[in-house]
């Protein structure tokens, strides 16, 4: 519960801390955009303007997320968290998809840009910003393991590194007429990476993976202490920050029932404690 009230803090923090930096940086560059008619510095703005819009998602990811279990949702509604990275991916995979399209028709048409001072300056303060806003998103997913918050992270990131591209461009684009158009393709093409990347990662716990390796070792120390030596078939349920384990263990064929109903309610209760796990376990005779 502890952990579920410190990601919802920490994910209402960041989003309502990226609205606000993302409209603004978005005037910034949609304004630059219009004056220099350049077609990289507005799918950038628009971009940034989609950071606004996913940490919208990110704010209600975490509200839905931290409700606790109900009747029609035993185990919480942690998977919130990664119905919410998706909807950021797919936001995302249409912001590129539209500007890739968009940089493609200003090649055709041979149309080139002129960059200002102004652009220089706006992008240098873009590029250190939206870094700093996908560090603070990577340290607040390191605390919480909200993947919304590092999905929003690398939506950061990417905005960091289209507008490096942008910056690059505004250099090159003196005596260069089709920079614009190639350099709005390559942001273009980064955004569409981050979305599938994003969407890849979000859907697996929702399709199901395979326990982490570190767990299953920590799982297996654990279980010596109480003489369980032969811990297997365990298979990890995720449901956000919530994890539900279940494992079959072997234990002597002629122990008495309530002897191993304790150890392995023992077994349970330290699980819950070391590793924030709740756990099924199916005694097996050996």
């Amino acid at each position: 519960m502890k952990l579920k009230l410190e990601s919802k803090k920490l994910a209402y923090v960041e989003g309502i801390g990226s609205i606000v930096i993302n409209t603004v940086l978005f005037g910034l560059k949609y304004w630059v955009g219009i004056m220099t008619g350049s077609i990289a510095i507005i799918a950038d703005a628009w971009h940034t303007l989609s950071d606004s819009l996913t940490s919208i998602v990110v704010i209600l990811g975490a509200k839905v997320s931290s409700k606790p279990a109900d009747k029609n949702h035993p185990f919480g509604h942690g998977r919130a968290e990664s119905v919410a990275s998706i909807i950021i991916g797919v936001l995302l995979f249409i912001v590129g998809s539209n500007f890739f399209f968009d940089a493609i028709q200003r090649l055709r048409s041979k149309e080139a840009a002129v960059f200002s001072t102004a652009s220089i300056i706006i992008f240098i303060i873009s590029v250190l910003t939206k870094e700093a806003m996908a560090q603070f998103s990577f340290w607040a997913y390191n605390k919480t393991k909200s993947h919304s918050l590092k999905a929003d992270g690398w939506h950061h990131r990417s905005d960091a590194i289209a507008s490096a591209i942008i910056l690059i461009s505004i250099f090159l684009g003196k005596n260069l007429w089709w920079i614009d158009g190639v350099f709005g393709i390559i942001v273009s093409l980064v955004i569409v990476y981050t979305a599938i990347d994003i969407m890849k990662e979000a859907a697996q716990p929702i399709l199901g993976e395979i326990p982490k390796p570190d767990n299953i070792e920590k799982i297996t120390k654990i279980g010596e202490r109480f003489n369980l030596n032969d811990i297997h078939h365990i298979h990890e349920h995720s449901y956000g920050s919530h994890l539900e384990y279940t494992m079959h263990v072997y234990m002597p064929k002629d122990s008495p029932i309530f002897k191993a109903y304790s150890i392995t309610k023992k077994f349970r209760e330290v699980l819950r404690k070391e590793l924030n796990i709740e756990s099924t376990v199916y005694i097996k005779p050996k």
